[in-house]
């Protein structure tokens, strides 16, 4: 006999899946599809964003069998949903090369002005706000999957380095390795970039 779906819990709803009512599952999409939209909101552009939530979705209903049930759906489900955006980025990465030239003039003298401390120019806070976001973009599209999900995960939205690595399910030293690492490819890009312009 179905069980409300507002009053089910994500167990019940999971042990109706495996036990082959598949459409169960749609009690899950529409449960959490906010949360993983959230989530993936924050790593992947805008014109992706419906392609990767849709497949971390399939990527959770073909790994239902090894949920465990001592553990957080949502959570579970958040960690799948940061491995699909990693995944994004590194298949991605695999076949773009993005050359340093594509700083844009917009881009290069607010990195000149960042980084130099010579910012005499008033500019408004949206355009600075603007430059900044296109900047970080810029830069975090010439690092690789690894380290950008490093970086947006530990220094852009702050988690842990043990709660990052229970996202990627990786262990907490690489985590903190190659936070490290990140941190340096980040600032020599940016160094780089300003060198190639004066």
């Amino acid at each position: 006999m179905p069980t409300n779906s507002n009053t089910a819990s994500d167990a019940e709803i999971i042990r109706r899946i495996i036990a082959g009512d598949v459409n169960a599952f749609e009690l899950i999409l529409k449960r959490y599809q906010g949360h993983v939209l959230s989530i993936v909101k924050k790593h992947i552009p805008e014109e992706r964003i419906e392609e990767t939530v849709h497949d971390s979705f399939v990527r959770a209903y073909q790994s239902l069998r090894s949920f465990r049930n001592s553990d957080s759906f949502k959570y579970w489900l958040s960690s799948i949903a940061v491995r699909t955006c990693y995944d994004f980025w590194r298949n991605r990465y695999r076949t773009r090369e993005v050359p340093m030239s594509s700083l844009s003039e917009g881009q290069q003298n607010w990195l000149e002005n960042m980084v130099s401390d010579r910012s005499g120019q008033s500019y408004k806070e949206r355009e600075i706000k603007q430059e900044a976001k296109e900047t970080l973009d810029w830069a975090l599209g010439k690092l690789s999957a690894e380290d950008r999900m490093v970086v947006e995960l530990v220094f852009l939205e702050g988690l842990s380095g043990r709660e990052a690595a229970e996202l990627l399910g990786w262990s907490v030293a690489n985590v903190k390795v190659r936070s490290f690492r990140s941190r340096n490819k980040l600032r020599n890009l940016l160094s780089k970039a300003l060198g190639k312009k004066n």
